[in-house]
């Protein structure tokens, strides 16, 4: 009965690439679910498709007229614009994680294969080809936002704590490496 209530409530509002856009009143608005069932979309689909010869994707809106239609290609503009700025943002992110992991990761393996690890002289090794490691890492990245700051940071901290020096002096010497100081 649901169905065939939102069938009798709903407007043809558009035939526009390969979309058959059906609408609703938004008094009928609690209707609608009816029509978004798979099986109910797919019988529109496929009847509508068998009348004007070629298949259409069928699309339940808000709304009965022409500028409702255009207001949901809008809102789904809209959303694919936010979609993208969101995905780019995460690939983003993935990229400097991804790279400053895995230095994170390398230092931790040099420490740890790192013989006489009690010794001044062996931290002072490890610290200069850290520090080397580290800016040469900061040279590449052209992002420099939030997310990559601390994950450089991280890798600052690494360093200091398996070389007993204080952070903002490997942070210095990295800094003058790669000459932002």
């Amino acid at each position: 009965m649901g169905v065939w209530a939102a069938l009798n409530s709903s407007v043809p509002v558009a035939l526009e690439d390969g979309t058959f856009v059906l609408g609703l009143a938004s008094k009928d608005g609690e209707l609608s679910g009816h029509l978004r069932m798979v099986q109910t979309k797919k019988l529109i689909e496929t009847e509508v498709s068998k009348r004007v010869g070629t298949p259409v994707q069928a699309r339940i809106i808000d709304g009965t007229t022409q500028a409702d239609w255009e207001r949901a290609k809008r809102k789904d503009a809209e959303g694919r614009r936010l979609q993208e700025i969101a995905d780019s943002k995460a690939r983003a992110e993935i990229a400097s994680r991804s790279n400053w992991e895995g230095i994170y990761e390398q230092l931790s393996r040099k420490f740890a294969a790192m013989p006489n690890k009690s010794m001044p002289q062996s931290r002072a090794k490890f610290f200069i080809e850290s520090v080397e490691m580290v800016a040469e890492a900061r040279k590449v990245q052209a992002n420099r936002d939030d997310l990559n700051e601390r994950n450089f940071a991280r890798c600052l901290e690494r360093i200091a704590q398996y070389t007993e020096i204080p952070s903002g002096l490997v942070a210095k010497a990295v800094l003058e490496k790669t000459g932002e100081l």
